[in-house]
């Protein structure tokens, strides 16, 4: 079967996840907080950006290799860390890592997934991502760094904009706890699902595996303030500070959205900075990554890693443009995972990559980075920004 005839296009991918997922898990993934304006925003500020396109450069191969954090990856974007990921589809992680590691592109492993770093770091070729949920305890704090330093990982991501449970009123309507408890109204949603439901029979409800370490009171809770939290703290500067002290790798703070605070984190010794509004899940008044990337570039020299409503392989040229290194997706790829199982990331890194390629040869680019600069508002005759 050829999967592009069918599904060309990230969106064909969504729409086929929707058909495929009980509601209340994809509420889960598709959800952001409040009115969900923070996603709407990222989607509308990236269809503004326009390119110039170039003509007559002749016959060219396009060069996507990406160098950052000491590594270099064939693709210029990856895999972001999603909590429960298994919860989409069994064995999300380990799918999601073995083909990233494939086809040359780094995979972040979320704190609270559904697989361990033990069984998902094997898999990362030793280029690996660790996000972490900051444990207000030392002890489990040094004993995540070391579990995630023997599994493999390289590459420690602080998330920094969840000082507090959100709330995602879509996804409590949904009615999902943590860990999943299956009520009648949620069977009745399974029952409508059948290659989901089968799925999950075979291999059982996920749980956060990664926390079976440290916490025993596994009793259902919100899916919005789930037993992670019991061990989590609002981190401050000197507890980034310990953890630049306490892991030896690249060390990257995900969830920056200003100017100043990049800055700061420049100055911390950190190796680079994610801008990201955690696609609208944490808060429902923060402008688009897109409006804020360029101010955050002029002021560090860091790499930039971003995030944000990404549906194609322009937004990622239109992110690089506004001055990214390298681009993360998190729902798209699990949007891929529902809608095709294990066949879904291969095909999803495929479309990206084609629409890269064709994006680039309108623009008379070799690499994605020339584009940095290029960019245009929407409107005839707006500078570049």
């Amino acid at each position: 079967m050829d999967l592009d005839q069918f599904y060309p296009a990230l969106s064909d991918l969504r729409g086929r996840a929707k058909r495929r997922l009980p509601r209340f898990v994809w509420d889960f993934l598709d959800s952001s907080t409040g009115d969900e304006q923070t996603n709407v925003r990222n989607r509308a500020d990236l269809d503004a950006l326009c390119f110039l396109p170039s003509i007559l450069h002749g016959e060219q191969t396009p060069d996507l290799t990406t160098d950052v954090l000491g590594a270099s990856y064939k693709l210029p974007f990856g895999v972001s860390p999603v909590g429960m990921s298994g919860l989409v589809w069994p064995g999300a992680e380990r799918i999601l890592a073995r083909a990233a590691t494939a086809a040359g592109i780094p995979y972040c492993l979320s704190t609270v997934a559904t697989a361990t770093p033990e069984e998902v770091g094997p898999l990362t070729g030793g280029k690996g991502w660790f996000q972490l949920y900051p444990p207000r305890d030392e002890a489990t704090r040094k004993d995540l760094l070391d579990r995630a330093k023997t599994s493999g990982f390289s590459t420690l991501v602080l998330t920094v904009d969840v000082p507090v449970a959100s709330r995602r009123e879509r996804q409590i309507r949904g009615g999902l706890t943590q860990p999943p408890k299956l009520n009648a109204r949620l069977l009745a949603q399974v029952a409508c699902r059948p290659a989901w439901a089968m799925a999950m029979a075979q291999n059982g409800l996920p749980h956060m595996k990664t926390l079976d370490a440290y916490v025993q009171d596994v009793s259902s809770r919100s899916s919005t303030a789930h037993v992670g939290y019991l061990l989590r703290t609002s981190p401050d500067w000197d507890y980034l500070h310990w953890l630049r002290d306490n892991w030896d790798g690249p060390f990257v703070v995900k969830g920056v959205m200003r100017a100043e605070d990049a800055q700061r984190l420049d100055a911390a010794g950190v190796d680079a900075i994610w801008v990201s509004n955690h696609a609208g899940r944490q808060f429902d008044g923060a402008p688009s990554v897109a409006s804020v990337l360029p101010r955050i570039r002029d002021v560090t020299n860091l790499p930039i890693i971003a995030d944000g409503s990404i549906s194609g392989g322009l937004d990622i040229l239109r992110l690089i443009a506004l001055g990214a290194d390298i681009c993360m997706l998190g729902r798209g790829f699990h949007y891929a995972l529902a809608a095709l199982g294990g066949r879904g990331p291969k095909h999803l890194i495929d479309i990206l990559t084609k629409d890269l390629v064709a994006n680039l040869g309108q623009l008379g680019a070799i690499h994605p980075a020339e584009l940095r600069g290029k960019i245009l508002r929407t409107g005839s005759g707006n500078p570049p920004v």
